[in-house]
C-alpha cells in the first residue's frame, strides 16, 4: 500500500516525531511505500521515504496550518494514498496518532472563558472536532488511556474508533551489560565526582516540562546537599528564560543546558535521577526510557505514563494539585537516600524485563494495515 504520513514539523528529538519515524519504518519494512508531507524536515532523510516539504508564509500558525492542509490534500487528490495518517489533528485523516492531549478540555479548564472567542481557538477546536466528531470516519491511535473519556465526553466519539496502543520504547534505551563502565566514563568526561548527584531533565518545551519547578526545588535544597547537586537539561528549546531564573536563584553554576542530541542513553546511565515535574504531559516517553535504563524517576502524576513508575516501584510521583513546597520536601528526601534509589533501580530493571512497553510501532502498523484493507474494500 501507499501510505501518506502528515506532520507539521519533523526534527530528530521530538517524541511525536520519533514515534512517527518508528511507525513509518515499521510499515516500510512490511513492504509499504511511505510518502511524507511536512512543512519542515530537519535531520537525515530515511532511505526510501518520499518526502514533500512545503511551508506557506503566513502571519499566524492557524492560517499556515490551513494553507498547508489544502496543499497536501490537493496533492493527495492527484496522487492518492491507501491510508492517510496524521500526527497532528486535521480534517480528512483516515488515522490520527494522538500524541497531543484533548485540546477542548485544556481550552475549558486551563484558559479563561474569553479564550474560546478567539480565532486560534476556533481553528484548533474545529480541527480536533474533524478528527473526533461522532460523524467522522477517522480512527485514532491513543497512547494515553486518560484521554479516551475526554474525547468521548466532548465529541461522542464511538469507542471502536479509539484504539489504545502500548508504549513504544526503543530497545536501545535498555541498560546494557557494560552500563556501569559507560556511567563511569560519562561522569569522568563531565567531571562529576562520585559523591555528586546528577539530576537529568529531557524534553523539548522547557516550560511545559516544569523546568521552573525543578530550579526552585534545587534552590530549596539544604546548602550542603545543594552544593553537590547538578542538573543537566536536554531539549530543543530556548533556555534563556531559565538561565536567567537559575542566575537569580544563585544556582546557575549547577545547571547545564544541552540542545537535542542523539546520545541520550549515555546520559540516562550517567545520571542519578530523572526529574520531570511537567505541568501536563500526554504520555512522557522519557519516563519509560529512564526506567528501562535503570534510572529512578521523580515526576508529576499528571504524566500519562506516570502510572508505570508506580507499577514498577521505580520512583516517586508528585501528587496533584501541585504544591512546590511538597515537591521540595520530596526531592530532599529522595536525594538523601542512596539506598532508596538503588532499590528503585533494581525494580526498574526487573520491570523492563517483563513489561510490554516496546511494541507500539508494531501494533500501530497492524491497525494501519487493517484500516487500509477495509478502505480498499469499501472503495472497490
Amino acid at each position: 500500500m501507499r501510505l501518506a504520513f502528515i506532520l507539521y514539523k519533523f526534527f530528530p528529538f521530538g517524541g511525536l516525531q520519533r514515534d512517527f519515524l518508528r511507525i513509518a519504518r515499521t510499515c516500510q519494512a512490511r513492504g509499504h511505500d511511505i510518502v511524507v508531507y511536512t512543512m519542515q524536515w530537519d535531520g537525515d532523510r530515511p532511505e526510501g521515504f518520499e518526502i514533500h516539504t512545503w511551508k506557506p508564509r503566513t502571519l499566524s500558525a492557524h492560517a499556515r496550518n490551513k494553507k498547508f492542509h489544502a496543499h497536501v490534500f490537493a496533492n493527495l487528490k492527484h496522487k492518492p494514498a491507501a491510508v492517510i495518517i496524521g500526527f497532528n489533528k486535521m480534517p480528512g485523516l483516515d488515522v490520527y496518532y494522538a500524541a497531543d492531549t484533548c485540546y477542548e478540555d485544556k481550552a475549558r479548564h486551563l484558559r479563561s472563558r474569553w479564550y474560546r472567542y478567539g480565532s486560534r481557538y476556533r481553528h484548533f477546536s474545529s480541527y480536533e472536532r474533524a478528527v473526533f466528531d461522532r460523524n467522522s470516519h477517522t480512527e485514532s491511535l491513543l497512547i494515553s488511556a486518560a484521554q479516551k473519556p475526554l474525547f468521548e465526553k466532548y465529541y461522542g466519539t464511538a469507542p471502536e474508533r479509539l484504539h489504545l496502543l502500548p508504549p513504544g520504547i526503543s530497545r536501545d534505551r535498555r541498560r546494557p551489560e557494560n552500563g556501569q563502565a559507560i556511567r563511569t566514563a560519562f561522569r569522568q568526561s563531565f567531571e562529576i565526582d562520585d559523591d555528586e548527584l546528577l539530576l537529568l531533565m529531557i524534553g523539548s518545551g522547557f516550560k511545559t516540562k516544569g523546568l521552573d519547578r525543578a530550579l526552585l526545588a534545587i534552590k530549596a535544597l539544604p546548602e550542603t546537599l545543594r552544593r553537590k547537586t547538578r542538573l543537566f537539561v536536554i531539549g530543543q528549546d530556548n533556555p534563556r528564560q531559565f538561565q536567567l531564573q537559575a542566575h537569580k536563584l544563585g544556582i546557575a553554576r549547577q545547571i547545564t543546558f544541552f540542545s537535542g542530541r542523539d546520545d541520550v542513553p549515555r546520559f540516562l546511565l550517567g545520571a542519578d535521577m530523572l526529574i520531570h515535574p511537567a505541568y501536563n504531559e500526554n504520555t512522557g516517553t522519557v519516563l519509560l526510557e529512564a526506567l528501562v535504563a535503570g534510572l529512578p524517576v521523580f515526576c508529576t502524576e499528571v504524566c500519562g505514563y506516570a502510572h508505570y513508575i508506580s507499577d514498577a516501584k521505580a520512583g516517586e510521583l508528585i501528587k496533584s494539585p501541585f504544591n512546590q513546597q511538597v515537591m521540595n520536601s520530596q526531592l530532599v528526601k529522595i536525594l538523601e537516600s542512596a539506598e532508596q534509589r538503588r532499590t528503585w533501580q533494581t525494580n526498574a530493571l526487573m520491570f523492563a524485563d517483563t513489561a510490554d512497553i516496546y511494541s507500539m510501532p508494531e501494533h500501530a502498523a497492524d491497525l494501519i494495515e487493517t484500516i487500509g484493507v477495509r478502505l480498499s474494500g469499501a472503495a472497490a
